[in-house]
């Protein structure tokens, strides 16, 4: 009995004073993904008079490339006052959102006494909207948005936030729900993703 504790205690990850939280906020801090399809759902009704049927699927985030899957005679225009309508819509439906509890026991337990850092690829109005709304702005020491180059092409947020901080990755703690963002993580040298923390 007393081998499966030793086991079970170094899976788990002893935060120091010295380490860097990186948080991303949707999916990992904050299940935004109700609110965000409730967005885009009344967004689409709004600029073509119609909801096409659309229905959540808890499994997968609705995205500017689901709606195009979704509903691909769109125009030009149509799309892209779809997504200005979403983004106005959005606040009408934080009270839809979840916070991940664990996630955020974390968050509130270290950043008294450790750099936290949220890393997230939404733009600034709706990420300080989510984080205001849950009362968890002021838990952050540095908050780094959605960045794009010219050409709308993503920018590795991860190794933004240790450039921009100066610091080094082998010192950071990362939580990150997204697989393609745990490679990013991994990719800039972060070691340690979504731990068991006590």
């Amino acid at each position: 009995m007393k081998q499966g504790t030793d086991e079970i205690q170094s899976k788990k990850t002893l935060i120091t004073v010295d380490a860097v939280l990186f948080f991303d906020m949707d999916g990992t801090l904050v299940d935004t993904n109700l609110a965000n399809f409730l967005s885009y759902k009344k967004a689409i009704q709004f600029v073509t008079n119609s909801d096409h049927g659309l229905t959540p699927d808890p499994e997968k985030r609705f995205n500017r490339s689901a709606l195009k899957s979704a509903i691909p005679n769109l125009s030009e225009t149509e799309y892209r006052r779809i997504i200005q309508k979403k983004d106005e819509c959005y606040e009408d439906f934080l009270h839809e959102m979840k916070l991940n509890m664990k996630i955020v026991d974390i968050l509130s337990k270290y950043s008294k006494t450790n750099k936290t850092v949220l890393v997230t690829n939404c733009r600034k109005e709706r990420a300080l909207a989510t984080l205001n709304y849950f009362g968890l702005s002021s838990k952050f020491s540095h908050i780094f948005y959605r960045l794009l180059t010219k050409n709308d092409e993503k920018i590795n947020k991860f190794q933004n936030a240790i450039l921009q901080l100066g610091v080094t990755p082998n010192l950071v703690i990362a939580f990150e729900n997204e697989e393609i963002e745990i490679a990013d993580a991994r990719q800039v040298g972060i070691a340690i993703i979504n731990p068991v923390i006590d």
